[in-house]
């Protein structure tokens, strides 16, 4: 009989001291507004992220590091949360009213695409170089007394303009870049 008792009062300590421990929290443990706090966040952000507690006592509910760092490694991995989505909305907003200002400005004729600069003076470029191909021979028709050096000599200048309207594209690319920087 007296083993009997000492193998219950034994677990009946046993069960006393487990459940002492679960009244007292242990020293790293904090709880939601100290593990806040040491995050640096407020609590109801902390509140947001749930984590899962490594102990509830009475009402409140403490976490330790470990906890705090599953979780949000947890997170990292499942994707964006609705933080994340609401800076994406935020950032598309922005695009879309980047964009409306934009047509806006087009409709209004203050700006053009750089297609479109870019093709018109292509096409005016190659009018021009075309010009300057044929007028050597035209000067020469029109007036035949002139010398011949006198001919090569502007041939070679349009041969030079030539050569300038054919880098029309670069130019164009080299003053939008300068452009761009100085606004920036």
């Amino acid at each position: 009989m007296v083993g009997a008792w000492r193998r219950d009062f034994s677990l009946h300590m046993k069960f006393l001291e487990a459940a002492t421990s679960m009244t007292k929290p242990k020293d790293h443990w904090l709880n939601q507004r100290q593990m806040a706090a040491s995050l640096g966040i407020t609590v109801g952000s902390f509140a947001a992220w749930q984590v899962e507690p490594v102990a509830r006592i009475g009402k409140q509910a403490f976490y330790d590091m470990r906890s705090v760092l599953d979780n949000r490694l947890n997170h990292a991995e499942q994707g964006p949360s609705s933080g994340d989505m609401e800076a994406e909305r935020l950032r598309l907003t922005k695009a879309q009213a980047e964009g409306q200002e934009i047509k806006n400005e087009l409709a209004k004729g203050r700006t053009v695409p750089i297609e479109l600069i870019t093709l018109t003076l292509s096409t005016v470029a190659g009018a021009a170089s075309g010009i300057l191909d044929s007028l050597p021979l035209t000067i020469k028709r029109k007036y035949p007394e002139l010398d011949n050096a006198l001919i090569e000599s502007i041939k070679r200048q349009c041969v030079k303009a030539q050569n300038e309207i054919a880098r029309t594209d670069e130019i164009v690319y080299d003053r939008l870049q300068e452009f761009i920087g100085d606004q920036l």
